[in-house]
């Protein structure tokens, strides 16, 4: 017996699939796995598609994933003309400016930078008339078993499905229930941010300004001539501050304590930061996982391989990841799938992790002798970077997968 969805797509028994999340990893899974024939239900704890936040990069294979899902035209639309990225010294005078490709290895015309709500907006109007959404829901426990996995959802319903996937971001619940705590997968990298909006009186258009002392820096960055700017503060510290995590009290006390004799525009940007609704703070990190799999139940995106933003590439390893996910299981068995996965996108995933210890972090400097070593760097960069960009950045070319019919 066969059932048929609401596309008219045939959906065979062993089809049904639950997706933890709504940003980009899950819509991009929703959208593929629906083409190959599976019943798709989306959770999402949110109350809708989240909009605003930081601006994000869609770079080299990544590309091709949103070409390929029919959304490149909209997002080339929305693309974010970031013109220039000038440094500063702790006195505010200036080290340097630079167009941003020379230091990201972005490559013009090409690349995309986007608002992260634009993309999660064209992700889920690609795929909401074809699949199930769940919102102000997640799942509360999980029991596999030979036949599929029993769901239990906070808010008190019950199913059970053929497979789980999780895109459910860094802190996955999903991950932590099949797989064990964060801690046995979490990197720390040394730093800690906080990103939040405040009001544009800087008279900044279309561009970044960085300030660094050793083991600080600040930024504010202009998406265009909007009346808001993007505010980033970040830090070096030893050990992750856990007191922090999840209190946003402690969160706005630990980023006063550490600026506070720090000058330019950071004192204002402190008090912005204590009266903004949308602070959002955490660790730099990775995850790294030896399996992203276990039984039933398989985990992408930041979930699976948070690269941490000092590669640029947690949504483009995101969207690449989903899209292989999906296509690996078109076809196959699960457990066949899950390994096609793997072995297929495991490389890509670790050489943009690597990207960290190639360069990224040396944005941000600990010492005084270091931050004076990346100043001289960034005066001798040249204005653009070579057309091809990085070679992680499109070191997976996407096969094609068959559809479903």
């Amino acid at each position: 017996m066969t059932r048929t969805d609401r596309a008219g797509l045939s959906t065979a028994p062993g089809r049904t699939v639950l997706i933890s999340g709504a940003s980009v990893a899950g819509p991009v899974l929703a959208f593929w796995l629906h083409r190959y024939g599976y019943e798709v239900t989306v959770v999402e704890k949110a109350s809708a598609p989240r909009s605003g936040g930081y601006p994000i990069d869609i770079r080299g294979t990544a590309l091709e994933v949103i070409r390929r899902m029919g959304v490149l035209p909209q997002l080339q639309d929305a693309h974010i003309d970031l013109r220039r990225l000038t440094f500063l010294h702790g006195d505010g005078s200036e080290v340097t400016s630079l167009h941003p490709h020379a230091v990201t290895g972005g490559v013009e015309g090409r690349d995309l930078e986007v608002r992260r709500g634009d993309l999660t907006e064209a992700l889920y109007a690609a795929v909401r008339d074809d699949v199930e959404f769940l919102f102000d829901d997640s799942i509360r426990t999980l029991d596999q078993h030979d036949h599929g996995v029993d769901v239990l959802f906070h808010g008190g319903g019950a199913r059970t499905f053929d497979l789980v996937l999780g895109a459910d971001g860094t802190h996955s619940q999903t991950r932590e229930m099949l797989f064990g705590p964060e801690e046995q997968f979490h990197r720390y990298l040394g730093y800690c941010f906080a990103v939040f909006t405040m009001p544009n009186t800087f008279g900044l258009s279309h561009e970044t300004v960085m300030w660094n002392t050793p083991g600080r820096a600040a930024a504010l960055y202009a998406v265009g001539d909007e009346d808001e700017v993007h505010a980033f503060l970040n830090f070096a510290q030893p050990e992750p501050p856990f007191h922090a995590f999840g209190d946003p009290a402690a969160q706005r006390d630990l980023l006063a304590a550490v600026f506070a004799d720090a000058g330019w525009e950071v004192p204002g940007m402190l008090a912005a930061a204590r009266d903004t609704s949308d602070l959002f703070f955490d660790a730099v990190s990775q995850i790294r996982m030896p399996h992203w799999s276990n039984g039933r139940v398989a985990l992408a995106g930041d979930a699976a391989y948070a690269p941490s933003f000092l590669t640029g590439q947690g949504t483009s390893l995101a969207l690449v990841g989903a899209y292989m996910l999906a296509g690996s299981l078109a076809g196959r068995s699960h457990s066949e799938g899950f390994a096609a996965y793997e072995e297929s996108t495991r490389e890509f995933v670790t050489m943009n992790q690597d990207l960290v210890g190639r360069g990224s972090a040396t944005l941000f400097p600990v010492t005084a002798e270091a931050l004076q070593q990346r100043n001289d760097r960034l005066r001798s960069l040249t204005a653009m970077p070579a057309r091809e960009g990085r070679p992680a950045h499109s070191a997976l070319t996407l096969p094609e997968f068959a559809l479903t019919t």
